[in-house]
């Protein structure tokens, strides 16, 4: 019974080591991901040894994490890049109809929401919806419309759009 308290009390001391140097130190973001770990470590000068990652993961692991990563808590953070591409994708493959009949228009509301999920300002709307009919037979895939082959011949047309090249799409 002594042994497993000292056992215990070792590895409490040796863990509350460990979140002291972190607090005392200052090195960059290392580590794995963000959470409980990262804080704990966030300025420990060692984090790069196998230890300190062990005892990052650990913390990390505890549960917690979850919640650090859905709030951008506990140094997490979201740049919003996934749900930006995923959004236009799931856009297109929901309104594909609407979409692939108001490109070969010219026109709609679908298009305009779609040019506004791909970051194309108000103001370059109409350029937007012109490409889009002038190049509906290849957005469009002649007829089969995939949401992700539409999304990324979109991309890649704006790109090459001498007036809509400046917008940043999903990027």
């Amino acid at each position: 019974m002594m042994k497993r308290v000292l056992m215990a009390s070792l590895a409490v001391a040796f863990v509350g080591m460990q979140v002291g140097l972190a607090v005392a130190a200052g090195t960059p973001d290392t580590g794995p991901g963000c959470g409980l770990g990262k804080l704990a470590f966030q300025n420990y000068p060692n984090a790069k040894t196998k230890g300190a990652q062990v005892l990052m993961a650990t913390l990390n692991g505890t549960g917690v994490n979850t919640f650090a990563i859905s709030s951008g808590t506990s140094g997490c953070t979201d740049d919003g890049r996934w749900w930006a591409e995923n959004k236009t994708t799931m856009f297109a493959e929901l309104n594909s109809d609407a979409l692939a009949q108001e490109m070969a228009q010219g026109s709609g509301e679908h298009l305009a929401s779609l040019a506004t999920l791909l970051g194309v300002p108000q103001g370059q709307h109409q350029a937007f919806f012109a490409m889009t009919q002038e190049r509906y037979t290849a957005l469009t895939q002649a007829g089969e419309v995939s949401a992700v082959a539409m999304i990324k011949a979109m991309n890649d047309a704006i790109s090459a759009n001498p007036v809509l090249v400046k917008v940043s799409l999903n990027k």
